[in-house]
């Protein structure tokens, strides 16, 4: 099909990059039909993997050895550890990893370490690191416990309702928070040899450390308010008597081991998972207990090690990377009853889920039918993951006895995803009107995000979805889905990226679903993204944008060329209209110049989003300037960046597919 389309070089070169990037995935599918590639992001995954490991009293001395040639062969030239690739250093990452060098026993006086400590003592050393580095180093006698948030377990009794109850949290930071509630009030201590101290990392030692949790700057508000409410909470914990403690911490634990899903996992990540493990651990539940066992069986499956290294996923994406190479494929030319996408299906099939979750606190009647990110995760299906899905089981065709199947499965997919829409009109990833932000100024939320309010991406691939099914903006879901996306357009023109890195991600997630809705693509707010893409190309002829741009606006758009970024620039061109512009023939060359003779793509840039350190999960109105409360350099120390291995060839596959769709009318 994409061989009789070809009229000009670029198509030719084009045509034969489909072809390759084909071959390429036809070889890579696991035998049960999914594909799957490596979620990269920073090495405190592997320096916590460690510290966990001695917590808990499990020493595999051969593993620990290739965990930390693992986390030495990401240290950079000055000594430090970041966020992602390029990123200048962070003390937090940094002082982890240098803490469980030091845990596995080696030396201080080895050049790495000693670039390492330069570099921590360079930024202010151990008071500088963020809260949950000092409470994983409080675990170890390494940080005083006064100095950590205070969380006690009665927490769990808030009823949903109520401000501050756990279901107010998004689903990462709940799910981190409960087995939080366990720790943060044992304080627990594990000794570890005396080598492996770090007070060096104390500009003015250890006695002289003010280890008090900073007091919000300005005047009374929230943030006042909470930091006051902490001093509070921690005098209650002091007291001889907590009438409730013993039956808060069994129903804790109890929803802990209810929250643990079949791969041993908690929420399908590793935070809640070494946090829950831990705050079994503290209460007593040994090496032999089966949801300990399973725990750590599951970082098996994480695991990717070799003879000389061994590095830990933070998290695995096989459904979402399954959901875009099927849909990839089926879009780039290969037949929909191919045996090799009927396979995917099959298997995407059997990955919906029909259980309930969390998310039914906020969508009490709402029939399950969702899908996760991961191979196991039932308790926290993903919105995201499902729209993709099912447009991905919307083109595929399979044998006539399973077709009423794959009907159903996009019937029930459609039907929650609908019920899961916010009251903004758009959607979050994994729950709906989380958004109470408040939540944001506990002392706990340094890191990472806290809610997980709806975000433009998302909503897009939503719309996406509708569109392609034959739904139209008169749709209610699609026409208050389509005012929140038009009502969040920057001023410049582009769209802010949750998900994906940043900018490119979001005008490459809009300008298709605003397409497939039928919207007429001549709109000014369209043309506006448009001319913002092609400002935005490089002279390379493809399209990159750093991470950094998520705390430095004149970084938006901006950064070395990518083949996932090229692809959803490329995306949003076509989508536009604009295949046949100088801008999208550029593009396309790129990615045909670019692609390996194996049809994959090289990529060592960061241009997945896990966090970018927001707190409230979506764009600020401002960025803090400098000396302000959460402020964030380049060096991010509160997000949290990805890098999805297969990123840099299923996208470029679906970009040079639609763009023979377009060139071929279709």
């Amino acid at each position: 099909m994409v061989a009789q389309q070809k009229h000009t070089p670029v198509d030719q070169a084009a045509g034969q990059a489909v072809r390759r990037s084909q071959d390429y995935f036809r070889r890579t599918q696991y035998p049960e039909g999914y594909w799957w590639g490596e979620l990269e992001s920073n090495p405190t995954m592997e320096a916590e993997y460690l510290m966990l490991c001695h917590f808990t009293g499990r020493h595999d001395q051969d593993r620990w050895s290739k965990v930390c040639n693992y986390i030495l062969s990401k240290q950079r030239t000055d000594g430090s550890w970041a966020q992602y690739y390029d990123a200048p250093g962070d003390v937090s990452t940094s002082v982890e990893c240098y803490f469980a060098l030091k845990l596995a026993g080696h030396s201080p006086d080895e050049e790495p370490l000693q670039r390492a400590r330069e570099f921590i003592l360079s930024k202010g050393g151990m008071p500088k690191v963020r809260v949950f580095t000092k409470i994983w180093l409080a675990l170890f006698g390494q940080w005083d416990w006064k100095g950590t948030p205070n969380m006690p377990p009665e927490m769990i009794f808030l009823p949903s309702w109520a401000p501050f109850n756990i279901y107010e949290f998004a689903s990462w930071a709940r799910a981190t928070v409960v087995p939080m509630l366990i720790i943060l009030t044992h304080q627990p201590y594990c000794p570890v040899p005396e080598s492996a101290s770090i007070d060096e990392l104390y500009p003015g030692g250890r006695e002289g450390t003010d280890y008090t949790l900073p007091k919000p700057k300005g005047g009374f508000g929230w943030a006042k308010a909470l930091y006051w409410t902490d001093k509070l909470v921690g005098l209650y914990q002091k007291l001889p008597v907590h009438p409730l403690r013993g039956r808060a911490e069994r129903k804790t634990i109890q929803w802990v081991l209810e929250h643990q899903e079949a791969d041993g996992s908690w929420a399908g990540i590793q935070p809640p998972w070494v946090y829950s493990l831990i705050a079994l651990h503290i209460m007593g539940y040994g090496p032999e207990h089966e949801a300990v066992k399973r725990g750590f069986q599951g970082f098996e499956g994480f695991a990717l090690e070799d003879d000389d290294k061994c590095s830990l996923q933070a998290c695995i994406s096989p459904v979402w990377d399954t959901g875009i190479a099927q849909l990839a494929l089926l879009e780039s030319g290969v037949a929909p009853d191919d045996p090799m996408v009927q396979s995917s299906a099959r298997w995407l099939m059997d990955k919906q889920i029909f259980a309930g979750g969390d998310w039914q606190v906020r969508a009490k009647d709402l029939r399950p039918g969702g899908w996760s990110f991961e191979f196991d995760n039932l308790i926290y299906p993903d919105i995201d993951d499902a729209s993709i899905v099912v447009m991905a089981l919307d083109q595929v065709r399979l044998p006539d006895a399973e077709e009423p199947r794959r009907a159903d499965s996009i019937h029930r997919g459609v039907e929650w995803m609908a019920g899961m829409q916010s009251k903004n009109g758009g959607w979050a990833a994994f729950d709906k009107d989380n958004n109470k932000k408040y939540l944001t100024k506990i002392p706990f939320s340094d890191f990472g995000e806290t809610l997980d309010p709806p975000s433009v991406d998302v909503t897009a691939h939503l719309l996406e979805m509708y569109g392609r099914l034959g739904y139209t903006k008169e749709h209610p879901a699609v026409n208050r889905g389509y005012g929140y996306i038009v009502s969040e357009q920057e001023e410049d023109g582009s769209w802010f990226g949750r998900w994906g890195v940043n900018y490119v991600y979001g005008a490459g997630a809009v300008l298709p679903a605003m397409e497939a809705i039928g919207e007429d693509m001549s709109q000014p707010y369209v043309r506006r993204a448009v001319d913002w893409l092609v400002a935005h190309q490089n002279k390379d002829g493809g399209w990159g944008e750093s991470c950094g741009s998520y705390v430095d606006p004149t970084l938006r758009g901006v950064g070395p060329s990518t083949a996932s970024q090229t692809a959803w620039a490329l995306l949003g061109l076509v989508a536009a209209g604009e295949h046949g512009c100088e801008a999208t023939q550029r593009g396309l060359a790129y990615l045909a110049e670019t692609q390996q003779e194996d049809g994959a793509w090289d990529e060592p840039y960061f241009t997945g989003t896990g966090f970018p350190g927001y707190g409230v999960g979506e764009r600020l109105k401002a960025l803090p300037d400098h000396g302000e409360t959460n402020y964030q350099g380049l060096d991010m120390p509160a997000g949290f960046m990805i890098n999805y291995h297969l990123y840099r060839n299923y996208w470029p596959l679906l970009a040079l597919g639609r763009y023979f769709q377009a060139i071929s009318g279709r």
